[in-house]
């Protein structure tokens, strides 16, 4: 029992006088003390290597088979369990040879809980090796092992120490097709799932996945798994913090096929039984004319291109993402050609890749959370992503039958806002900036413009038709939304989105509930290419910034009545509700509107009156009107009022001096106090948190302003989407107003103002 003491028996050659004991001796006493001697031998890997090699495991087997007393059984399950840590080949062949496998089994409902335990950790010690796993199924091991990790994984069960080994046993078990479906039978996908789904076995969440993997071309199996809801937990993997798989030596291939194992490299079970086929069926002559690199477990994408010989474009084109190819360098073998990155993704990647090759893979993976992960881990990968992502992608948005998916799921939008214009789902709504890239561009522009070869064929022309017109209130929006992304023939956008109404369809779901946490986002983009593509021509200039720190252009007509001299004098007097006295003269102010002409000129006592009082106006809302009634236009008055922005708009003076220049009737200073807030709020200083502020004055011009301001050209898609998210909060349940603001920018017609154009 001392470490020293043992190597020097060890060292003594003891261990072959032991064995013998074992099959000489007949006394249950001695043979307890013989077998506790070679356990207690067994206290070092290296240790335990020697005592298989030198045959010390075998006579044990033999004398567990043959049904000996309790005490014995328990000293022999005890000294097995020690010798089969880290179990060695020559372990697990001498237990096999030594009939040991189907007592193990049996022991393992044993009614001792020392020998149930110690011989379950022996059957999941021998899983590591692949020579004995299938004759351990044969024994019943499959159901023992599933039983057992059922058990500790129930409500009553022990802590996630004590079921890694039963995890790692019952993922190896997956290597063997025959296996694979005990364990099907057994309900051992469903134990699996439960793994994935757990957050406390995220450390397992690795092997798990890489032991779904050996399911690959088992379609029931397959079929069972998306059920249970397999893809969105793949794809969650992708970009997960899970931990990292351990390695598993080369005795823990798989052991199908073991006559064909070669000593150069350990080659995949499946792809042996695939070589085996090919081979028997005459469509290969013999084992080396097929690279072990098409093994589907071993998964090794087709490598890269090689970069070109002459200087070019390092960018890759949509043409090489959409079909990637295997290029072979004469005299070299793909086994010799590099490989594509096999990374922790690599097995996650390699699943959802088989479930995209079904007829209809819509209902699994052109899902949220399905395309979320696999844009995660394309645009937010450190490295280069693996290929086989891109192709996942391609081969999706080339698939007909996922064009209804895509429309309903809001999936296009999602690729364009994500790859074309760098917002996440994480970035909105805050302004975080994301490094652009010109490969996720370019990446997005062909996915979208595979969706567009689908939506533009007969066949997705009849699908978008049927989604429009009579789909659920929720397809016919997100049909709506998605046209102008997947749709450049006139004639077909002009047809859905104009004739049969999509347009308002789309504005007017606007103010309702958002059916996905982009969807604001999302129809800003959505308006602004649809704008673009009634009018791809018309782009005008932004109107050059009027600096407010300049005098201004026009001279001020109002000033001279300010002065301690005015000429001419002032003969009349505006008296304010805080006793303020402002100087004017009355022929000019009584030319000015028809109010002040009714009240001046008129038969009012107004007009005998030198001190006319003027309610309800604070200094500065009067301000503006003092000059504009004495002829200043563009002298700058109009700015006084105007709060900077930041600051709320409904209640200022601002607020003020506009409904005192409509009650005044002064139509021409409601309109320079309007240009005024525009310049101020909506101008270069301005940011979209203004544009609800705006709006919510209700002024129509102003409300043409705000939606000309969002969907104007060259706007950030960021801004833009802000912007409209401060106009459907303004507007509150009266969405009519935004509704034929929007739809006025988009067609190109002027709303507010008579003949002429507000260009702020």
């Amino acid at each position: 029992m001392e470490p020293e003491s043992c190597g020097d028996i060890h060292s003594a050659g003891a261990v072959p006088l032991l064995v013998d004991n074992l099959t000489a001796c007949q006394d249950s006493q001695c043979l307890q003390s013989v077998v506790r001697a070679l356990r207690n031998l067994a206290d070092s890997p290296q240790h335990r290597l020697a005592l298989a090699q030198q045959g010390a495991v075998r006579p044990l087997a033999e004398l567990l088979a043959a049904a000996p007393d309790p005490a014995l059984t328990l000293a022999l399950v005890r000294a097995l369990l020690e010798l089969s840590r880290g179990c060695s080949r020559a372990c697990a062949e001498q237990l096999s040879l030594g009939g040991a496998l189907g007592p193990l089994v049996s022991l393992a409902s044993h009614p001792k809980k020392a020998v149930r335990e110690a011989t379950i950790l022996i059957l999941a010690n021998l899983c590591a090796q692949g020579l004995v796993r299938p004759a351990l199924g044969n024994a019943g091991g499959v159901d023992v092992l599933l039983g057992e990790l059922r058990r500790r994984r129930g409500p009553n069960g022990a802590g996630p120490a004590s079921q890694q080994p039963l995890v790692r046993a019952v993922c190896l078990l997956c290597r063997e097709a025959i296996n694979r479906a005990r364990l099907r039978d057994a309900g051992g996908l469903e134990l699996l799932m439960g793994l994935l789904r757990d957050p406390r076995a995220s450390a397992w969440h690795p092997r798990v996945v890489a032991a779904l993997v050996g399911f690959l071309y088992d379609t029931g199996a397959l079929g069972r798994l998306q059920a249970l809801g397999l893809v969105p937990l793949l794809a969650g993997q992708l970009c997960g913090d899970a931990g990292d798989e351990e390695e598993e030596g080369r005795e823990a291939a798989s052991w199908d096929f073991p006559e064909e194992r070669t000593p150069d490299r350990a080659e995949a079970g499946s792809f042996r039984s695939l070589r085996s086929w090919l081979i028997s069926e005459g469509y290969a002559a013999g084992p080396g004319d097929i690279s072990p690199d098409w093994s589907p477990e071993r998964c090794p994408p087709p490598p890269p291109p090689p970069e070109p010989a002459e200087p070019t474009s390092p960018t890759l084109g949509p043409t090489s993402l959409r079909t990637p190819r295997t290029l072979r360098t004469p005299g070299r073998s793909p086994a010799a050609a590099a490989e594509e990155p096999w990374g922790r993704e690599g097995p996650a990647l390699l699943l959802l890749s088989r479930f995209s090759q079904a007829p209809d893979p819509s209902g699994a993976l052109v899902t949220g959370p399905a395309l979320c992960g696999l844009l995660a881990y394309v645009t937010g990968s450190p490295g280069p992503p693996s290929p086989r992502a891109l192709r996942i992608l391609a081969r999706l948005t080339c698939n007909p039958a996922c064009l209804e998916a895509f429309v309903r799921s809001y999936g296009a939008a999602l690729l364009r806002a994500w790859l074309v214009l760098g917002v996440a789902p994480d970035d909105w709504p805050s302004l975080r900036a994301r490094p652009a890239r010109r490969q996720h561009r370019e990446l997005g522009e062909m996915l979208l413009q595979n969706l567009t070869v689908q939506a533009e064929s007969p066949f997705g022309v009849g699908a978008l038709t049927h989604l429009l017109l009579s789909g659920s209130p929720e397809d016919r929006v997100a049909c709506a939304l998605t046209l102008p992304f997947i749709c450049r023939k006139p004639s077909l956008w002009r047809r859905l989105l104009l004739d049969q109404g999509g347009l308002r369809l789309l504005l007017s779901a606007l103010t309702r509930p958002a059916p996905h946490p982009l969807f604001l986002f999302f129809a800003a983009d959505s308006l602004s290419c649809l704008q673009g593509l009634l009018s791809p021509t018309v782009i005008p200039a932004p109107p050059p910034p009027i600096p407010l720190d300049l005098d201004p252009p026009s001279p001020c007509l109002y000033e001279p009545l300010l002065g301690p001299a005015p000429i001419p004098a002032p003969d009349l007097h505006f008296l304010l509700d805080s006793g303020l006295r402002l100087p004017a003269q009355r022929a000019a102010s009584a030319t000015a509107s028809p109010f002040f002409r009714a009240l001046l000129a008129g038969s009012f006592a107004e007009a005998q009156m030198d001190l006319v009082p003027l309610r309800g106006l604070s200094p500065s809302a009067a301000w503006p009107i003092l000059h504009h009634l004495h002829g200043c236009r563009g002298c700058g008055a109009a700015l006084r009022p105007i709060p900077p922005p930041g600051q709320p708009l409904l209640g200022s003076e601002a607020e003020e001096a506009l409904e005192a220049a409509g009650r005044f009737l002064l139509p021409g200073l409601e309109e320079e106090l309007e240009e005024a807030v525009g310049h101020i709020h909506l101008g270069p200083h301005g940011g979209p948190e203004s544009v609800g502020e705006v709006f919510r004055l209700g002024r129509p011009r102003l409300v043409a302003h705000c939606a000309r301001w969002t969907l104007g050209p060259g706007q950030c898609p960021r801004k833009r989407a802000l912007a409209l998210v401060g106009l459907v909060e303004a507007a509150g349940e009266e969405a009519g107003p935004l509704t034929e603001a929007l739809l006025a920018v988009v067609m190109g017609v002027e709303l507010g103002a008579k003949g002429s154009r507000l260009d702020w």
